[in-house]
């Protein structure tokens, strides 16, 4: 037998050296591959988002393959069908039906590593059992800025095609409220205004009710709508402001977040700010002595600006898939209550 002179460590180290080498090989030439102009991408996986209790309903809508299609956002799939939960790539609870106890978390059947999302567009005000919820969600949806998937109540696009006309006005001021509590900041700046200018009050709260195709067609007929929150939070600026006002084509009266942060969403002249003024009084002689030109001023953003509302919880769950690929990875929101509350 012919002796090749090698000993068997050389013999396997030599085999190993050919190894690495095919295998740098093959991944220099799967790298060219993807690389070549015209070669056709790696398919994206879909995701799959798994809403635990849909919000404020006891069933989920129907959620065809294509629902996020439709919002813009591909390769993501909304589901409620909890058999999924050891598969889903995001598990969502909403805040309202952990508070009233109509969901509870699965805590046990919980896959290591599974990002869960705790959502709601509530204030901190209308927000209670947090303490409960400590160490166990990795994001946050919310109208917060500083949410990790942000979906706010609304926002102005660059506009395409002409503004609307305004609709014509014929009364002062308009307030459509259900929840009216004597303790709310809003009640008492109402209180204080009407004694000064007409408030036309609809709602539950003065027993006029506005059924949902109504609202916006009364309020379009006032110069003014007081889009007063329910309660003052960082960045807590809600349908009374975009869908209320803005979509009605009226001026809103804002109470809530500071001016600085309204302008971080609109037009400094986009709207009137409670906190402009010394006191209601001053408030009151500003809008009702304000002259047609200058009311127009406060349209002007809608030659360059229009309105998009988000309202369907199925686009703002979309969201999720969209932000995706940038959201923090082994994050835990160990003190949620204080992040909220700040």
């Amino acid at each position: 037998m012919r002796n090749t002179g090698l000993s068997p460590a050389r013999s396997l180290r030599g085999v190993g050296a050919l190894a690495s080498a095919a295998l740098l090989a093959a991944l220099w030439l799967l790298w060219l591959l993807q690389s070549t102009p015209g070669a056709a991408p790696a398919p994206r996986p879909t995701l799959t988002i798994l809403i635990w209790h849909w919000p404020f309903a006891k069933q989920p809508p129907e959620l065809p393959s294509n629902t996020c299609t439709s919002y813009g956002v591909a390769h993501c799939r909304l589901t409620a069908d909890r058999s999924l939960l050891a598969s889903a790539d995001a598990v969502v609870f909403h805040h309202r039906e952990l508070q009233t106890r109509q969901a509870r978390l699965p805590l046990a059947d919980r896959p290591p590593g599974q990002p869960w999302v705790w959502a709601s567009m509530e204030s901190p005000s209308h927000t209670h059992g947090l303490d409960r919820l400590r160490g166990i969600f990795n994001w946050v949806l919310s109208y917060r800025r500083d949410s990790d998937i942000f979906v706010p109540y609304g926002r102005l696009e660059p506009r395409e095609g002409p503004a609307p006309p305004l609709p014509a006005k014929n009364g002062v001021a308009a307030w459509v409220v259900s929840n009216f509590q004597e303790r709310q900041r809003r009640v008492q700046l109402y209180r204080q205004l009407a004694p000064h200018m007409r408030v036309d009050v609809f709602g539950r709260a003065n027993r006029q009710p506005l059924c949902a195709d109504c609202l916006l067609p009364t309020v379009a007929r006032y110069l003014f709508y007081l889009s007063f929150e329910n309660s003052q939070h960082r960045d807590y600026i809600t349908e009374k402001f975009w869908h209320n006002a803005l979509a009605a084509g009226t001026v809103p009266v804002v109470l809530g977040p500071s001016r600085a942060t309204y302008e971080a969403f609109a037009p400094p002249d986009a709207f009137v700010h409670v906190d402009d003024f010394s006191s209601a009084r001053e408030l009151a002689a500003f809008l009702t002595g304000m002259n047609q030109s200058y009311y127009r001023r406060y349209f002007a953003w809608r030659d360059r600006l229009q309105l998009r509302l988000f309202r369907d919880w199925r686009e703002r769950f979309c969201t999720i898939c969209a932000r995706y690929p940038h959201l923090p990875r082994g994050q835990v929101y160990q003190d949620l209550k204080g992040w909220f509350q700040a």
